[in-house]
């Protein structure tokens, strides 16, 4: 430790410690432009200069350590000297427009004039003439403002690890510009906006809220991203009860000030024309606008009727990963208290619903075992499956900070992403062959005696069936048919085994296969043999791909679970849910949101009741689910747009955006965060809780929920995960609470099997590699993987409907030499067909491919890419295979 004193007032911090830093710490106020504290220090400003007792020179404080006995004066005379001429050079070229400049009332160099009385400057040097770049919808470029501080091109480079921008030229030239001058959208730039966040002055601008008004007008509300299940907190800013913009929370707990491009532009859904404002009754071919009376006492009717004359089963519940959680558990009432079903299901059976049943089976909770920010302490990163910088682009910054530090990245995708180009190792296997993969890293884990012994002995159990299967995978067997070379294999299995904290990442590259739940038993055997679980900077973490999947299957929206994971079939259970309900929940799983559409089809399913979900757009077999949909008696249709499957509904009902409403969304971290009203409700539209409330009161429950508040009250009481979840103490903490958190006392669990597994010990599972069902022939050649583009999200629901014009077309992506074989070139029409359907697409080269294998995204709807998968699944967790569809590709009349 060292002792200073600053300003008079002595301070203690750790060797190393700057003096700057050393300030902050004690409260002192430093001015600064050029540095920032998740920055690398750069020392360019110089406004952060103070006097040190015995120096000739006035130091930079962001750069200079402190040293034992040194006294530093922050506001001297010769400082506030040197300051107000630094102000006067950085005015000497800089527009003096401050009276129509969008950042006034929030430029950091106008406020240092003004805090310093530098009321014009006397140097008049060469103004520079640049033109305004806004050839984007998103940023707003005007560098004759810009104070070359550097923070822009450092975030672009160590944060998001992109280095778009850069310094060009020299002297009074010197300008941030990206390569040649050339526009963003041409440059690589992926639009983040984090560029925006920390540039001090007004060069930077986000080009939505250009104009829309001051920052003294505008409300700013903190509220939980609506996108993937990261779970970023940021600003709507807002006025006249409109979402104009969002801007960075610095104290954001998961994300801090760093978003995506759908985090910080992705907003112009709320305020789309296309949003429902009335309730919709098919009459009888087209809509007609309703009240809420008529829309809710027909839907009330007829669900009643079809319960009457087909029982309760007949009728199945499709709930939302986009909704609260509060929403969520009434949903789950709903079916189970209202239907007396438990048909209740949600879209983690299209994703994650291996990992429930993998996870729970092996560790006892199917959930992340640690933060995301702990990735960033990790000295091994394994990401299987999963495109992370595309799918969750903040989660991706804590991978950027580990590779800065010095870990080691292994990538395992057929596909070089771009996370597999930043990879030390890209095991780049064939579809659908993660197992041999996987039991080849645990063979050489076993056989060089890397794996951890103490951990197994102690705290796991069938180690030894595990130890058998493993063992019959050697490299040379897994590079023959994984096609990643036995080396390899054998590197990057002792990269993970050796290291001291090491962390395994993956998404849906791992979980849509007919083995899905196999695959994520093989990740957790992994975890298990190498005691990389239960500790801070390792575990397992699978990415959840809508905001609040984590918190759907909490609250019970599953054919199997009460909230909590509590199962139907366990008689106490029930008897305490009936207890606090008042009525009999039915003793029987459910069917999953798969089996319900194939009933329905087969006409065993006489009416669903879908919530915020449009599977015409996003299940597998698209084809059965158009026939399941036509086969209904009764479609209830509950979004925020007429979506593809909105439109065979009897009725609809206009739900609240994430902006209109209070809640709760629960990350794929376990983290509980508040969801907070921005605006009222656009039209007539009413929050999903207070629809189902008025529903069920409708049907003969007088159910009484006077808020989400109210609603999370009794989820606490039934709930033991959740036992110590209030409002009150959400608001007292702003980081969140991790569950489980059983009572009011708990701090929450940020990192779960410390001790002891949730299960007791962590139980191996030996699995074994079979071909996938789907191979391809002479008659199918090709082998199709669907996934995501970085600007969509699941079903383009909200982000079509962006009016910003500049999200990525869904392409069929193909090698190049595939498509010179084919005689295909660059945006050609293609007819791509499967054993289960066809459509026709347009085509571009993606060299990152391997020969053989295309690819394309499921967002769009004139592109129904899901019309090709079939209805194969996993037999455990009913997610269909997704990732390995045979397909024939040829060229097609426009």
């Amino acid at each position: 430790m060292v002792t200073l004193v600053i300003n008079g007032k002595e301070v203690t911090v750790p060797e190393g410690t700057t003096i700057l830093e050393a300030a902050r710490q004690a409260g002192i106020y430093i001015p600064t432009l050029c540095h920032d504290p998740e920055l690398s220090p750069w020392g360019g400003c110089r406004l952060c200069i103070v006097e040190v007792r015995g120096w000739k020179e006035l130091p930079a404080a962001c750069i200079t350590p402190v040293r034992h006995g040194m006294v530093v004066e922050t506001e001297s005379p010769a400082v506030r000297h040197a300051r107000y001429t630094l102000i006067e050079l950085l005015l000497a070229n800089h527009p003096e427009d401050c009276l129509t400049c969008e950042r006034t009332g929030s430029c950091v160099l106008q406020d240092l004039a003004y805090r310093y009385g530098v009321r014009r400057t006397r140097f008049e040097g060469e103004k520079r003439n640049y033109p305004i770049e806004d050839s984007n919808p998103f940023i707003v470029r005007d560098m004759n403002k810009c104070i070359l501080c550097g923070l822009c091109v450092r975030v672009c480079n160590e944060i998001m690890g992109k280095a778009v921008i850069d310094f060009a030229y020299r002297g009074v030239r010197t300008k941030i510009t990206p390569p040649f001058e050339l526009p963003l959208e041409k440059a690589g730039c992926v639009f983040c906006g984090n560029c925006v966040a920390v540039c001090p002055v007004g060069a930077l601008f986000p080009k939505p809220m250009w104009g829309q008004g001051r920052h003294w007008e505008v409300k700013k509300v903190k509220t939980v991203c609506p996108y993937c299940g990261t779970g970023c907190s940021f600003y709507l800013v807002v006025k006249d009860e409109r979402v104009i913009g969002v801007q960075s929370c610095p104290d954001a707990p998961v994300n801090g000030r760093w978003l995506c491009i759908k985090g910080r532009f992705g907003f112009g859904f709320i305020h789309h024309r296309d949003r429902l404002k009335m309730p919709l009754i098919r009459d009888p071919f087209l809509f007609a606008k309703v009240t809420w009376p008529t829309s809710l006492k027909l839907v009330a009717r007829r669900l009643t009727e079809i319960k009457e004359k087909y029982g309760p089963d007949a009728i199945g519940v499709l709930a939302s990963a986009r909704i609260t959680n509060e929403e969520a558990y009434l949903l789950n009432k709903f079916a189970r208290a209202v239907l007396g079903t438990n048909n209740i299901d949600h879209c983690a059976r299209l994703c994650h619903a291996p990992t429930l049943v993998a996870l729970r089976e092996a560790f006892g909770s199917g959930a992340a075992t640690n933060q995301l920010a702990e990735i960033a302490e990790a000295d091994f990163i394994l990401v299987i499956g999963s495109n992370t910088t595309e799918t969750h682009p903040v989660a991706a910054i804590q991978i950027q900070k580990a590779l800065r530090r010095g870990a080691v990245l292994a990538v395992i995708d057929p596909r070089r992403t771009e996370i597999a180009s930043r990879a030390h190792y890209h095991l780049q296997l064939r579809p659908g062959t993660d197992i041999a993969l996987l039991n080849a890293i645990a063979h050489v884990c076993l056989q060089e005696n890397l794996w951890n012994q103490e951990f197994v002995i102690y705290r796991t159990e069938n180690f030894a069936a595990f130890r058998e299967a493993a063992m019959q995978y050697p490299p040379s067997l897994a590079a023959a048919i994984t096609g990643v070379p036995e080396e390899l294999i054998i590197e990057v299995a002792r990269h993970y085994a050796r290291a001291k904290n090491a962390v395994i990442i993956y998404t849906m590259g791992i979980t849509q296969h007919t083995c899905g739940t196999n695959n994520v038993y093989a990740i957790a055997n992994l975890a298990l043999l190498c005691g990389h679980v239960g500790r801070r900077g390792s575990g397992v973490l699978p990415l959840r791909g809508q905001n609040n999947v984590q918190g759907a299957c909490d609250m019970g929206a599953l054919p199997d679970y009460l909230p909590g994971y509590q199962a139907v079939t366990d008689p106490s259970v029930r008897a305490k849910f009936a207890a606090a309900w008042g009525v009999e929940i039915p003793d029987h799983p459910g069917l999953t949101a798969t089996e319900m559409f194939e009933a329905a089809a087969e006409g065993r399913i006489k009416a669903l009741y879908i919530v915020g979900e449009n599977p015409m757009v996003t299940k597998a077999d698209t084809s059965l689910v158009k026939k399941a949909l036509e086969n209904l008696e009764f479609l209830v249709v509950q979004d925020i747009f007429l979506t593809e499957t909105a439109r065979f509904a009897h009725v609809v009902l206009p739900a609240a955006s994430f902006a209109e409403k209070d809640g709760t969304f629960t990350n794929t971290e376990r983290r509980i965060q508040r969801v907070r009203r921005a605006i009222n409700p656009v039209g007539e539209a009413k929050p999903d809780w207070e629809i189902v409330t008025l529903l069920a009161r409708e049907m003969g429950h007088p159910w009484n929920y006077s808020s989400p508040a109210a609603i999370m009250e009794e989820i606490a009481q039934l709930t033991p995960i959740y036992g110590g979840v209030s409002y009150e103490r959400l608001e007292a903490e702003p980081e969140g609470i991790f569950w489980p958190c059983p009572h009011p006392e708990h701090p929450g669990t940020p990192i779960l099997h410390q001790e002891n597994f949730t299960r007791g010990k962590g139980r191996f599972h030996p699995v074994h590699f079979a071909p996938p069902d789907e191979q391809p022939d002479k008659d199918y050649p090709f082998l199709l993987i669907t996934g995501r583009y970085l600007t969509h999200y699941h079903s383009g629901t909200m982000t079509r409907r962006t009016p910003l014009g500049f999200y990525q077309e869904t392409l069929l992506e193909m090698n190049p030499e595939d498509m010179a074989e084919l005689g295909i070139k660059p945006r050609d029409r293609v007819l791509i067909s499967s054993r289960h359907g066809s459509m026709k697409i347009d085509t571009t080269p993606n060299s990152n491919l391997p020969r053989g294998v295309v690819f394309a995204t499921f967002h769009d709807a004139d592109n129904p890419i899901n019309l090709l998968v079939g209805h194969r699944c996993d037999p455990r967790a009913k997610t269909p295979a997704f990732k390995g569809v045979a397909v024939r590709i040829e060229k097609a009349v426009r």
